[in-house]
């Protein structure tokens, strides 16, 4: 974890820790609520002091998530420093951990209300003393004044929550966070993406339960009378309210409903974001190729007019004959010095196993199935020019960010990019399965020939892994080892077997690149994340002049 990313966490817990104090002691020290505390206890404040850290982050949870806002925000950032990208590439996971304190908020929330709707029937029925008792009877022709929602003794609390608008709207609002978070589990989420998909959207119902939420008034306060009603006087002098001037009858209103004003912003932004989607998915978008590569992996070429990219990018596909709602993302493989842009599709879910067996039993550019595409998106891969050395990390089908990159080294070595800062790039791929290598083994032989032709072989240094096999592909290798290519790749770099030692890896780095500034680049899973974000911190020099890495992660 880098100090950036904590230190982004420690402010937004900072504020969130500051809003349910000052609300908790607002509502607990406020005289306007003396009453209202009088029935409720400390439960008001418990339920008061999380709603104003829900609207908090519920107007944040939708920022991370305007993709096209990021990446704009993403090149305009592009003359400061790499902190700030390196924030938004964070996106992710900080739309998750405001997700997380919403659930915990509403959990709490919850919870304090349903002991106030207790209270206030208890105090209705005169369970408790006379003070709540009165203030439960309080006369109100005009039904505005009040201070306990349960105006009769045959509303019970059950009837409330479900006749109310705060109550149909809170129980809406819970379900479908639910259903959200739950849906989101990661085992959900990649063995059932669709359901985490469709489930997700819920998050419509969500936002508009939430504006309509506050309109309830179901938390009240007392109002100013003139002559003044002074509740520390008053509450021992029940039997003269209205009698004397001293103790008008007190009247009580609901405050203002507040939500909407802090989530307005960031719904108005994401409806911008749902619309410039719809006008990139109207536009035409024309098949070049299509592939079948090996280990069921679909390439698509296509080309679209206007469409730019940059190396390491990402974009939302749709196929409307597979699916109208369903978006998913895929980086992108090609160069942006190429005329197309290309994806390779995994068969991992029902998605892109309809997508793959489609391709698969029909020439889609004579069928005219029709696909959608959203984007580019920026992602972290790219910055990896903006580093004299560069390590990349792919695992599986993880390797596809980087085949961008080494195509586009590739374009630029090809027509002597002056502009390339990068002297050196280190490139490991981890599979576990011997055909995962001819996806893009004959590019690794393009950059392999064309570093040898300029007598550049040092700039690019590359190691294969197989992570998986059997004995018979050991005893294949044994009788080709005296071979000058690898039998796997047919690269003169031999694959190796197992897992990298990172640290020997890393220590050779940094022998080799005694005064460098090091980005260490993974599209891969979160385990390896970690362990690369470790060694990263454990390798970099305390001695600013010396060698320095930062880890980047692709996040989608």
């Amino acid at each position: 974890m880098t100090s950036s990313w904590l230190d982004l966490q420690v402010v937004w817990m900072a504020i969130n820790i500051f809003l349910f104090l000052w609300f908790y002691f607002f509502y607990d020290l406020g005289d306007q609520f003396f009453y209202t505390r009088h029935i409720l206890g400390s439960a008001l404040a418990w339920a008061r002091a999380p709603a104003a850290v829900l609207n908090f982050n519920c107007l944040l949870i939708l920022l991370p998530v305007c993709r096209n806002l990021l990446s704009l925000i993403r090149g305009s950032f592009m003359c400061c420093g790499r902190t700030m990208r390196k924030q938004l590439d964070k996106n992710i996971s900080f739309h998750k951990l405001v997700a997380y304190m919403i659930g915990l908020m509403t959990a709490v929330h919850t919870i304090a209300h349903f002991l106030n709707v207790e209270w206030y029937y208890n105090s209705r029925l005169g369970k408790y003393d006379d003070l709540s008792m009165a203030l439960s009877s309080l006369d109100d022709s005009g039904n505005t004044t009040f201070l306990n929602p349960i105006r009769s003794t045959t509303t019970t609390p059950t009837l409330l929550v479900f006749t109310s608008v705060a109550g149909i709207t809170g129980v809406i609002i819970t379900l479908s966070l639910i259903l959200i978070i739950t849906s989101s589990m990661e085992v959900i989420r990649r063995s059932y993406f669709e359901v985490f998909w469709f489930t997700h959207h819920l998050f419509i119902v969500f936002f508009a339960g939430l504006v309509i939420h506050g309109a309830g008034r179901i938390v009240r306060s007392q109002t100013t009378t003139n002559p003044l009603h002074n509740a520390t006087f008053c509450k021992d002098r029940i039997d003269d309210w209205g009698k004397i001037q001293e103790c008008p009858v007190p009247q009580f209103a609901g405050g203002f409903p507040q939500t909407w004003m802090w989530v307005i912003g960031p719904m108005i932004l994401y409806v911008c974001e749902r619309l410039l989607r719809f006008i990139r998915y109207m536009q035409t978008v024309k098949y070049r190729k299509i592939v079948i590569r090996p280990s069921k992996v679909l390439e698509l070429q296509l080309v679209k007019n206007g469409f730019k990219m940059d190396v390491g990018q990402y974009v939302f596909l749709n196929c409307p004959a597979i699916s109208q709602l369903e978006w998913h993302p895929f980086t992108m493989t090609s160069a942006p010095e190429e005329d197309f842009f290309s994806v390779h599709i995994r068969s991992v879910g029902d998605w892109t196993q309809k997508l793959i067996i489609t391709c698969t039993d029909f020439k889609l550019e004579t069928i005219g199935i029709r696909m959608g595409v959203d984007g580019p998106f920026g992602t972290a891969s790219e910055d990896v020019f903006d580093y004299e050395v560069a390590m990349l990390v792919g695992a599986g089908i993880g390797v596809t960010p980087f085949a961008s990159i080494l195509k586009s080294i590739w374009y630029k070595f090809k027509d002597s990019n002056p502009k390339l800062r990068t002297r050196k790039i280190y490139f490991y791929w981890l599979c576990r399965e011997t055909h995962a290598f001819e996806w893009f083994a004959d590019l690794l032989q393009l950059l392999e020939r064309e570093m040898e032709e300029r007598g550049m072989g040092s700039f690019l240094t590359y190691k294969l892994y197989l992570t998986g096999w059997d004995q018979s592909h050991a005893n294949h290798v044994m009788v080709h080892a005296d071979a000058d290519t690898d039998v796997v790749t047919g690269l003169k770099q031999k694959t190796n077997y197992g897992r990298p030692n990172w640290d020997k890896e890393f220590e050779q780095v940094r022998k080799e690149n005694p005064t460098s500034v090091v980005g260490t680049f993974l599209c891969g899973p979160a385990v390896l994340a970690t362990v690369l974000s470790k060694k990263c911190v454990k390798y970099t020099d305390v001695d600013p002049r010396k060698t320095k890495f930062y880890f980047n992660k692709e996040n989608f």
